[in-house]
């Protein structure tokens, strides 16, 4: 297979950035392009080949070998390992019962089990964290706490509870979280929490961090209850709120020992809290983490003023708003903003808004103006937009811009400073984003503008197999001609990558992509138009021929050969020659190990263009190839062309290759059988007097 690439490709050697310029885009390279650990490189064996390994319990759940044991930290990551990849089930989490697994920190977010599983498989650890964020409706809220309080060491002992966009059926009465005594940390985001049941949290002896984000809350009062112990309260987008912004205040006053508060909001809502807390001078007197992103009339001045009361302070959140801009907050050592003004800026908002969508688009935004015309390497920015895109797959808005930030991050030079292994991240997200909005124009634009990178199609894995059918499927579309250049490039390349079994796979793909490329052929060929546009399509149609015989076929269907030799007649570059003179003899190798029978005609007005190909001793291939566009034709429509092989004179060339000691056997073979063709339907030809056809006497 003969192997076409685009030209000048650096050396795979990897450049980390600056360590002084850029510490956690030199960690990010390093993390990277470093080998997978040991335990994780094991821990995934394992997940891939659990059905083997295990055994299947009455119920159908599997179970351990007997003699198996984890340590904590192990059993830990492998359970996580698991719920990342998506292989919790019902099923898989039995094996977590018993004792061979010792569990602490239990991470089953986004899994499908049931509250029977949960209860079996965990509650009976002695866990100090669970992340049960986003868990399927089979496993309600309810019956998590439930769960959890049937083990009195869980009551006493778990400190960290995530419940975010967890499900509580309609019918459930309140949520009675004051039985899990131990907690210091509970997150509700997103959840059907009330002001009832924020009044029995707030009981909690020890909780320290709450977050009640987008909850159903009405009143923050209850909140007294736990202002000694409280340094934590998130409350962005709580758009139940009832209370007056004085009343709010109030509260917020009382929580003297609060360290981080969070009253970040929607753009579009319009809440002018944050403005009115920064006039409060006597208020959080030992905050330092303040974050009012969305908010109204927020200005460089109140903020500034804010943080000199308190010196202390070490982040503030202004991603969205109209602050952010002053050198005191672009430049103050020790201080992390988030927001838009600078890269500095964007960045923590990449990191610190991983989970809201609505943050998430506004500092992509920003980042894409921002790096329009990036020169250097940014893999710490690259993997938040990554983290930003598998967090949200669904949001069209994150996932469009975060697409073309992509692409300003991956251009040609930039890619070859960034590793593999983030490459491939990312570009498997972006096809998982097309997946989701296969009828988005620009997102497949940036998907197809991604994909025309060296680096990128040379180096990086990736499902090559979608990624062939994506592009062919574009390549039809008849878009721009700049598209139109693009999707035929890579497909050149990506034809070389395809398994002769994945061609076939894609054959309705392949067949159109054929079709289209031929089209194109043919109109340069009209216009006489030699440009990169015609070599790569001549390419793309030799690589996807190539140890194909269907894909053969369909090309000589479609004309294939009558537009070749036009091809021939009409450019003398030898790239462009080249390049049509491999396919065609690809395309004979395929025609005599195939069993497939060419049916359809190709017709020729004239043999005479491929005289000059018959006598070209020096590369048998050509010469293969006239003969056997020559043996089809005369074999389908003999009564025709055998009469033009003799009234143009080609009998002789034929006759001059069955007697060359030079020639090649399979062309005196093929030309034999047009011999042959010739003596079954016209002896009452004079045979010339040189022609030695022993066949014929």
């Amino acid at each position: 297979m003969v192997h076409f690439l685009h030209p000048g490709l650096s050396p795979r050697t990897l450049v980390p950035p600056d360590a002084q310029k850029d510490a956690l885009g030199c960690c990010v390279v390093q993390e990277e392009a470093s080998p997978y650990s040991l335990v994780n490189i094991c821990l995934n064996v394992l997940i891939a080949n659990l059905e083997k390994l295990c055994s299947e319990r009455p119920d159908g759940t599997l179970c351990l070998p007997e003699h198996w044991s984890f340590p904590q930290e192990v059993a830990d990551r492998f359970l996580g390992m698991m719920t990342w990849q998506g292989k919790l089930t019902d099923r898989t989490a039995s094996i977590f019962r018993g004792n061979q697994m010792k569990l602490k920190l239990v991470n089953i977010q986004k899994t499908k089990i049931s509250t029977a599983t949960f209860i079996k498989a965990f509650c009976h650890h002695k866990l100090i964290e669970l992340d049960a964020t986003a868990v399927h409706t089979d496993l309600p809220i309810s019956d998590i706490i439930n769960g959890l309080c049937s083990n009195s060491w869980i009551q006493q002992n778990l400190q960290c509870l995530l419940l975010d966009s967890a499900n509580i059926p309609q019918d459930s009465r309140k949520l009675f979280f004051d039985q899990l005594i131990g907690l210091r940390i509970l997150s509700v985001f997103n959840v059907c929490f009330h002001t009832e049941d924020l009044a029995n949290v707030s009981q909690l002896p020890r909780l320290e961090s709450l977050d009640i984000s987008s909850t159903l809350v009405t009143n923050i009062s209850p909140l007294l209850a736990c202002k000694d112990r409280l340094k934590s309260l998130t409350m962005h987008y709580l758009k139940c709120l009832t209370m007056t912004k004085p009343q709010i205040i109030t509260v917020f006053r009382e929580l003297k020992y609060l360290l981080h508060l969070d009253i970040s909001d929607h753009r579009q809502l319009k809440s002018d809290l944050a403005f009115y807390l920064l006039q409060q001078k006597d208020i959080l007197p030992n905050i330092v983490s303040l974050d009012i992103s969305g908010g109204s009339c927020i200005t460089d001045e109140a903020v500034e003023l804010f943080i000199r009361q308190r010196p202390a302070m070490q982040f503030v959140g202004l991603l969205a708003t109209d602050a952010g801009n002053s050198d005191f907050l672009t430049t103050k050592q020790g201080l992390r903003v988030a927001g838009g003004a600078n890269m500095s800026q964007i960045s923590e908002a990449l990191s610190r808004y991983r989970d809201r969508s609505c943050f998430m688009k506004d500092a992509l935004y920003r980042l894409f103006t921002e790096t329009f015309s990036v020169q250097t390497t940014m893999p710490a920015i690259l993997k938040l937009v990554a983290v930003g895109m598998r967090n949200h797959p669904l949001d069209l808005p994150v996932q469009f811009t975060a697409s073309a930030c992509a692409l300003n991050l991956t251009h040609q030079g930039l890619a070859r400073g960034l590793p593999v292994r983030l490459l491939s991240e990312v570009i498997c997200l972006l096809f998982k984003a097309l997946k989701n909005f296969p009828h988005y124009l620009q997102l497949q634009k940036n998907c197809l503008l991604s994909l025309t990178n060296s680096r990128i199609l040379v180096d990086v894995p990736f499902d090559r197999f979608d990624a062939a059918k994506f592009v062919m499927r574009w390549l039809c579309k008849h878009e721009n001609s700049k598209m139109q250049t693009m999707a035929v490039s890579i497909t050149s390349i990506l034809a070389l990558q395809l398994s002769p079994e994945q061609t076939a796979q894609l054959k309705e793909e392949v067949f159109m992509a054929i079709k289209e490329l031929l089209a194109i052929v043919k109109q340069k060929t009209t216009e006489t138009l030699d440009d990169v546009t015609l070599l790569f399509t001549l390419k793309a149609l030799w690589n996807l021929t190539d140890e194909s015989p269907a894909a053969c076929k369909h090309f000589i269907e479609n004309q294939g050969l009558a537009i070749f030799i036009r091809v021939l007649e009409t450019f003398s570059e030898s790239a462009i020659q080249s390049k049509v003179l491999g396919l065609l003899h690809a395309t004979i190798q395929n025609w005599q190990s195939s069993s497939c029978k060419m049916t359809a005609l190709v017709t020729y007005r004239s043999f005479k263009a491929f005289f000059p190909l018959l006598g070209n001793y020096c590369q048998p291939e050509v010469q293969l190839w006239a003969l056997w566009a020559m043996y089809h034709v005369c074999s389908k429509n003999p009564s025709k062309y055998c009469k033009m092989l003799v009234e143009e004179g080609g009998l002789q060339l034929l006759c001059d290759i069955q007697k060359h000691n030079g020639a090649n056997p399979q062309a005196q073979q093929i030309a034999a059988s047009i011999l042959d063709d010739f003596r079954m339907h016209f002896m009452n030809y004079q045979r010339p007097p040189s022609c030695q056809m022993p066949f014929l006497m």
